[in-house]
């Protein structure tokens, strides 16, 4: 059973709020009451089509890359999920480790409905192993869609839990970056002179340092004294970085695109999308065949 968590809420609350809008416009008490409730719901259908296709392709388009060769940016990672070093996470349902949990907890009322309490998730990054290399994932902020789920009853207690197991196979979209690397788009040139920038800004300290003739002025063989020593900084800096042992990181896009965590074929995720792109395509038609039609009618 395909199991959506967080942001993929949107597709299973969006047909509640078109019912909604829907019967608005049945019960609307004028033309313009009605127009103006189809109006929206034309609105919410187009978005959601546009938001469903997005995904779809992006799941269905994105190349799987390697680890060890992945480019700096938006990819699409797939391998074992393995736990970081240190302190396990650990389920509060079992007390067995896992990498990623979300608990529900719910309590049984007197009329026998279960009311929902209060809802905890694990915030700890976890590894993808790939064969070439492993990277770390940060599950902030991701559209996690578990398969695995967990129903226990204690008493008036249910607890129902999704989670994340080492050695899963995961599936992962997002922003993909090495830290401890150089850039491909490093400057050097302009890092020296936003280091000289910084030295000019403290004309004390630039004296003490390159005033080599004492005149309380930097003159143009001073200046180009402390341009070289910019540039030995910058070059100092740049070898540092590249000694440094490389740990890549996967983590949610800076620019909103999907960023999305599953145990599923990626395949089967994005049939989905494509499933609920087709069902918003057809209510965005329905609802502008309704407006056109309730726009012609003559006023009574």
């Amino acid at each position: 059973m395909l199991v959506s968590l967080r942001r993929d809420r949107f597709n299973l609350s969006l047909p509640a709020i078109q019912a909604g809008l829907l019967a608005l416009s049945l019960r609307g008490t004028s033309r313009w009451e009605t127009l103006g409730t189809l109006a929206l719901l034309l609105l919410t259908a187009l978005f959601g089509w546009w938001r469903s296709i997005r995904h779809a392709r992006l799941i269905l388009d994105t190349p799987t890359s390697r680890v060890a060769s992945a480019a700096q940016g938006y990819v699409e990672l797939r391998g074992r999920g393995q736990p970081l070093a240190g302190l396990p996470v650990l389920s509060p349902l079992n007390g067995l480790p896992v990498l990623w949990y979300r608990l529900q907890t719910f309590h049984k009322q007197s009329d026998g409905k279960w009311r929902h309490e209060r809802t905890d998730e694990s915030e700890a990054s976890f590894l993808l192993e790939d064969g070439s290399g492993s990277c770390a994932v940060d599950p902030e902020g991701a559209e996690m869609l578990i398969g695995r789920r967990d129903v226990v009853e204690r008493g008036d207690t249910r607890y129902v839990q999704w989670c994340l197991l080492p050695h899963d196979r995961l599936y992962v979209l997002g922003e993909f970056t090495t830290l401890g690397s150089v850039a491909p788009d490093f400057d050097s040139a302009a890092q020296v002179r936003d280091l000289l920038a910084d030295w000019k800004r403290d004309h004390k300290t630039l004296l003490q340092r390159f005033d080599t003739d004492g005149d309380g002025q930097i003159d143009l063989r001073e200046w180009e004294l402390a341009r070289a020593q910019a540039r030995r900084e910058v070059d100092a800096r740049v070898r540092e970085v590249l000694a440094a042992p490389e740990a890549h990181l996967l983590r949610a896009p800076a620019d909103g695109r999907l960023f999305l965590i599953s145990d599923l074929d990626p395949g089967r995720i994005g049939r989905r999308y494509r499933l609920w792109a087709a069902f918003h395509l057809a209510a965005f038609l329905a609802s502008a065949a309704a407006l056109a039609w309730f726009s012609s009618a003559p006023l009574r």
